[in-house]
């Protein structure tokens, strides 16, 4: 007798829906690879902008924050007029700024530059993700396959930001790290008017108010930025400083103020009803999780790498490849476990692969040879690999179709946030002077890592075991409708 295969194989993409994940895959690849390719870049533009590591992490922050706190402005936009015309438009102004960034005079203008650049990342990256949601909506299966390639694309970018770093940095100068950004969105741009279809556009554009929450939107703006900053300064200015105190009390009322704002609010930037779903709240803690802990690391370990280990920027870039090979092994296999088995499993399996490979990184000394990093720096991107498409497919499917977008931002919101904070907070740990102070410093921030995504793997618990539950949910309630 012939065992009957109980989990068929997804149908295959349709030349549009491969064309239009390429398309989308172009956004999220440029905008990841700028939150970690500039990690490697540190020292020379310190160097030669002569700016301290404050500075430094301002200039990775102020892409981040910006890319954090308008996102969730973005998604609504495209909700509401369409994911496609917002998208194009991101693609434009990342270009230009990337353009600014590679021209900076000095280190304020380059912050003033990277802040542009996470505005523009902000209306690409949440409707990149919602066109390729409204393409495969009609098959869950089919859309779990193409969030992991989606994803992929972006982590497998993340990754290979500090190598692509190291080259261009040993071949033509730390500026050429932004100006290659500028034929990347022109090709994606050209890709977009000719492979996306219009159709989301006329959908969307419809005859209604814009919605957008400015209270909220400048709520928001005032706690992340203030919180930021705050941490940033805390080491330089001490705990007690009067900046650093009124930042922080600035931060706690913004944060209440958003809360009663967004209860009030006719179109909020966060729908509270969205956190009151389990499996939606959950997913979007688990991504402040991972990107907290990845972020704030692979900044103290380029300066790990080359302030202790005195690697030169090529050297500390290539010292970052098996990252690169382990997402993208993951990546593609987490599309497939999730197509199968939903998403809680690969987020919890994920998780705990991804705390080991921190829990060894903290073991790491002064003299720790490279080599000896080898097998942490291929569990870290194995678990996250495997976790994040899983958490992003928990996210869309736990919600309604036509609020695909906001929940794209809040999440996507939520992950850039958490990974400004690490950022900020792993990078006060290793700013003091000396290796010592660096080696310290990633010695607890690695520690601190490896409790997050702890966290990580029991808010996984939390997701619903079903990566479909929602859209079956909906079809029923459709054909009860339809029959009453």
């Amino acid at each position: 007798m012939v065992a009957m295969n109980t989990h068929p194989s997804p149908p295959a993409f349709t030349p549009t829906i491969a064309r239009v994940l390429a398309t989308v895959s172009v956004a999220f690849v440029v905008t990841q690879l700028d939150v970690t390719i500039v990690n490697i870049a540190l020292p020379n533009i310190g160097s030669q902008l002569h700016a301290p590591v404050s500075v430094l992490q301002w200039i990775v922050d102020a892409y981040t924050l910006a890319f954090a706190v308008l996102m969730l402005s973005a998604g609504v936009l495209g909700d509401r007029f369409g994911a496609r015309r917002l998208f194009a438009a991101g693609l434009v102004l990342f270009a230009a700024s990337s353009l600014a960034c590679g021209l900076a005079p000095n280190a304020v203008a380059l912050v003033a530059a990277r802040a542009a650049q996470g505005i523009s990342a902000a209306a690409m990256l949440p409707n990149s993700l919602a066109l390729l949601n409204r393409m495969c909506s009609h098959d869950p299966r089919l859309r779990a396959r193409a969030v992991g390639l989606w994803t992929a694309s972006g982590s497998i970018s993340i990754a290979a930001g500090p190598v692509l770093g190291g080259i261009f940095i040993a071949a033509w100068g730390w500026r050429s790290i932004f100006l290659v950004n500028v034929p990347i969105c022109l090709a994606g741009l050209i890709a977009t008017f000719a492979w996306v279809p219009r159709r989301d556009d006329s959908a969307a554009h419809a005859h209604r108010p814009l919605g957008i929450d400015l209270p909220g939107q400048c709520i928001a703006i005032v706690a992340l930025t203030a919180f930021t900053g705050a941490v940033i300064e805390m080491r330089p200015l001490g705990v007690g400083h009067p900046l650093i105190i009124g930042a922080l009390a600035a931060t706690v009322l913004a944060a209440l103020a958003f809360v009663a704002v967004e209860a009030k609010s006719r179109a909020p930037m966060v729908p509270l009803a969205l956190l009151r779903d389990k499996t939606f709240s959950a997913a979007v803690v688990f991504g402040v999780c991972v990107n907290l802990a990845y972020y704030g690391t692979v900044f103290v370990l380029s300066l790990y790498l080359q302030r202790v280990h005195g690697e030169t920027p090529l050297q500390a870039g290539l010292a970052f490849l098996p990252l690169t090979g382990g997402f993208l092994v993951s990546n593609v296999a987490s599309g497939w476990v999730v197509a199968r088995y939903g998403p809680r499993l690969p987020m919890m399996i994920g998780a705990i692969v991804g705390a080991l490979g921190y829990g060894l990184l903290h073991l790491t000394q002064a003299d720790t040879p490279i080599a000896a990093m080898l097998v942490p720096f291929l569990l870290i991107p194995a678990g996250m690999g495997l976790a994040v498409p899983a958490m992003t497919t928990a996210v869309l499917a736990s919600v309604e179709h036509k609020r695909a977008g906001t929940a794209s931002a809040v999440l996507n919101t939520a992950r850039q946030a958490g990974g400004a904070v690490g950022v900020a907070a792993f990078g006060a740990l290793a700013s003091g002077v000396g290796s010592a102070s660096v080696v310290s410093g990633m010695q607890i921030s690695a520690a601190i890592a490896t409790a997050l995504l702890v966290v990580g793997a029991l808010l996984s618990a939390l997701v619903h075991p079903s990566a479909h539950a929602r859209e079956a949910a909906d079809k029923e309630t459709a054909r009860s409708s339809a029959q009453r």
